[in-house]
């Protein structure tokens, strides 16, 4: 009942836990030109205060909450920051974790809810870096591919189907009009059973720029995308998302090193990371802008790539949908925006390339449109091109959790299971350290210390009835 009661309320966005974990720093060090550049409002919250679960950290009035415990046991616990598994017990209070116990323990609150796992597997909730949760599909009517609503209901509909595949978080890199913010939103308040939305809102290009070209469609527009020429319209168009609710900043090419330049100068003094999605002669002018992250495997020289690696620029390649696209259609045709030859071959050198220089890389899957139905297969196939790479299947999870949090400037809360840290956890039906298939088998999610998904379906808590101030029709009506 308490937890029925506590997604039925909507509650304030978040929690904070006053500290970042010493595990994390080591993923953060690898990580990033926003941990010299953005101003990291971190420094200006005092230890403890509560704040938004997002990058914007906007301080929250105190709250006091028992809250409910909960304890997993039983279980084969993955370690995201040792990429390792071990046996433990996992004791939740609220929507923190209060505990991480040797198996033999019994050191928790006797009224608390006790889950065995029977040898299941728990560890972080997967984060997908790179969706697009309100594009149209091949359902959409024409008429309503530019509609609010109708992306509203979609990405609803998409969120739980990320929800029972086990994410506890996703990047959203555009969506349609105020759609993309309304999820954040509600998702952060747990008043739609989803994952953490971060979103980027819009993308922000050059006239005639990456999701703008032509043949001009409803999803290639001004819903979509800000179509912004001159550094003075690109830093105003950054402030533009921000004041939306955007806790990330997306930019595409085409466009001049001076605009680049602008807005992520002005992204990082509003304390936000910036992603591109930009190829060959743009990954250079961002990576000198001092972006955070590039987007997709696609084309860069090998001098950008070792200036990718000394500035610490990380990647998202996404190299499963482009492999859709070479599956489906040969190639990429017919888009200003990518004007060079796409092969698998191609894309995964440069993923090596990458991997080789020493570049931190997220897992994203570039969901968009009816690449939302493939879920969670894309993601996983995701995680087998980076153990095709070098990665070992661990090290593969490692980068769906602790490093993905980190990429979203949250590792102080999320991507491992660690007290003080937010009880994002999923528990699967098998070993995923040993064959990232068993993914697929999700039995429980929890986020926020709820369990949203028990036995592999997700729950929606009975609605609880606020009380009328007089029950009763008064006594003196006649």
């Amino acid at each position: 009942m308490k937890q029925e009661k506590a997604l039925a309320a909507r509650r304030p966005l978040g929690r904070v836990s006053g500290m970042i974990l010493a595990s994390t720093v080591l993923v953060s060090t690898l990580i990033g030109s926003a941990g010299a550049q953005s101003n990291d409002r971190r420094q200006w919250i005092a230890p403890g205060a509560r704040t938004t679960d997002d990058p914007r950290r906007i301080p929250l009035k105190p709250e006091h909450t028992a809250g409910h415990d909960m304890v997993l046991r039983g279980g084969r616990f993955f370690d995201a920051a040792s990429a390792r598994v071990r046996p433990a017990t996992i004791v939740l209070r609220g929507d923190r974790v209060l505990a991480v116990l040797p198996p033999e323990a019994r050191d928790w609150p006797a009224d608390a809810e006790v889950i065995e796992l029977d040898g299941k597997t728990v560890m972080p909730g997967l984060i997908d870096m790179h969706v697009h949760l309100t594009y149209p599909d091949g359902d959409t009517p024409i008429d309503e591919q530019a509609s609010e609503g109708a992306g509203v209901l979609r990405g609803v509909r998409n969120l739980r189907w990320m929800l029972e595949s086990g994410f506890t978080s996703v990047r959203d890199l555009n969506g349609v009009s105020n759609a993309p913010y309304l999820l954040a939103e509600w998702s952060a308040e747990n008043g739609i059973p989803a994952p953490r939305v971060f979103t980027a809102g819009h993308i922000i290009t050059g006239t005639g720029g990456h999701a703008t070209e032509r043949p001009v469609s409803p999803s290639h527009g001004p819903d979509y995308a800000w179509e912004r020429d001159g550094a003075d319209a690109w830093r105003a168009a950054v402030r533009q998302t921000f004041k939306q609710g955007a806790s990330v900043i997306k930019l595409a090419s085409h466009f001049s090193p001076d605009e680049v330049a602008a807005a992520v100068d002005e992204a990082h003094r509003l304390g936000l990371k910036v992603t591109c999605d930009c190829e060959t002669i743009y990954i250079k002018m961002a990576v000198d802008a001092g972006i955070d992250m590039i987007e997709h495997p696609l084309p860069r020289t090998d001098a950008t790539i070792a200036d990718m690696a000394r500035r610490r620029v990380a990647s998202v390649p996404t190299l499963q949908v482009y492999q859709n696209v070479l599956d489906r259609s040969g190639g990429f045709y017919g888009s200003t925006s990518r004007r060079f030859t796409m092969t698998a071959q191609a894309d995964f050198d440069v993923f090596r390339k990458m991997k080789a220089a020493g570049i931190v890389m997220g897992v994203g899957t570039d969901t968009i449109g009816d690449a939302n139905k493939m879920v969670p297969n894309v993601f996983i196939t995701e995680l087998k091109w980076f153990v095709k790479g070098g990665y070992s299947i661990p090290q593969a999870l490692q980068a769906a959790t602790l490093t993905n949090a980190t990429l979203l400037d949250m590792d102080d809360k999320l991507g491992s299971i660690e007290p003080g840290k937010l009880a994002d956890i999923i528990v699967v039906d098998g070993q995923p350290d040993r064959n990232l298939d068993d993914l697929a088998r999700i039995d429980m999610v929890i986020k926020d210390g709820i369990a949203m998904v028990r036995n592999g379906q997700v729950v929606t808590p009975r609605h609880v009835a606020a009380p009328l101030i007089k029950p009763s029709p008064p006594a003196d009506v006649q």
